[in-house]
């Protein structure tokens, strides 16, 4: 399926990691709303962690994308990487206070979309050589259509906006919808890939 130059097993238990500290991330976002700090740091360092994790994952599958798509596999490993360096601004600028959580929640949201470009094309091909089972390929196609609207936030990072005065516009909806895919859905692909590997 995945052999290449890491076994499918080592591939798995990396995309089982990711998968579990994204989820532990979205447990801490709970905590955080519901009692308070320190769960919010927590999240944001489990919000870190997953993009390193992603990223690991991403350069543990290149080579075999590289030898079927050699141009579109480096653009999206070059996409990956600058956007897992955008998740860790956005944590590092939410965890040292520098910028408030708006912000730093847009770098997110931003970063994590770009790491979701990977996972469309990684689905977009596996539903073409069937290399994965189809109802998670349509699940990662979903859930990185999702992530994908965490693009939009874009221009508010080169704006600078650090306060809430989208909150009743689209364009926070839009945000909501991109931080559920990377705190929720993001997580379960990549733990159900972790499983198929280990099982296959």
């Amino acid at each position: 399926m995945f052999m290449n130059n890491f076994s499918s097993v080592t591939i798995g238990w990396v995309a089982i990691a990711t998968g579990i500290v994204g989820l532990l991330g979205l447990a801490f976002i709970i905590l955080f709303f519901t009692v308070g700090q320190p769960f919010g740091t927590l999240n944001d360092i489990c919000i870190g962690l997953t993009a390193i994790l992603s990223l690991v994952l991403v350069w543990m599958l290149y080579p075999k994308h590289h030898a079927q798509f050699p141009l579109l596999s480096q653009v999206a490993l070059v996409i990956a990487m600058f956007g897992a360096v955008l998740v860790l601004v956005g944590t590092a600028l939410a965890i040292s206070g520098v910028k408030g959580w708006f912000l730093s929640g847009l770098h997110m949201a931003a970063g994590n979309a770009m790491i979701c470009l990977w996972l469309l094309g990684l689905n977009y091909f596996a539903l073409r050589d069937n290399s994965l089972p189809h109802s998670l390929v349509i699940f990662g196609l979903i859930s990185g259509a999702i992530l994908a609207l965490g693009l939009v936030t874009i221009p508010g990072i080169f704006r600078g906006i650090d306060s809430q005065e989208y909150e009743l516009t689209t364009f926070n909806y839009i945000w909501w919808a991109s931080s559920l895919g990377y705190l929720a859905l993001y997580p379960t692909w990549c733990t159900l890939l972790g499983r198929i590997l280990l099982l296959k």
